[in-house]
């Protein structure tokens, strides 16, 4: 049996940020500030932190332009258009199994709350 490389799996592809990173560049480039105003409670920090790890494993880039203002866009790679297909696979199975998950976790929270009571 081999064993998935886990120590090199870019992680971040299951947090809720790059996500929706990849959600919102889907359609094309997007500058920090229409990202950030898309995603709402997100941090500039965290937006920040998620942009260069993404870019760091290849998933984005990062286009400076010489304007006045500047102007920064990020767009997806080919790489992270192919995470597409991961989270809608990903969201199709939520969908399915969401009631699955919800009753579990009542279930869970009900026997805590009965061993700490």
């Amino acid at each position: 049996m081999e064993i998935c490389p886990s120590n090199a799996l870019p992680v971040r592809i299951g947090d809720k940020w790059t996500a929706w990173v990849v959600r919102l560049l889907e359609h094309g480039p997007r500058r920090f500030t229409e990202l950030r105003k898309d995603m709402g409670r997100v941090t500039p920090k965290v937006l920040t932190e998620t942009l260069r790890a993404m870019e760091r494993d290849g998933m984005l880039t990062r286009t400076e332009f010489d304007e006045i203002p500047p102007r920064v866009e990020y767009e997806l790679t080919e790489l992270g258009h192919s995470l597409r297909a991961l989270l809608d696979h990903t969201c199709a199975w939520t969908r399915e199994n969401l009631p699955l998950i919800e009753a579990a976790r009542r279930a869970n929270d009900e026997a805590d709350h009965a061993r700490t009571a």
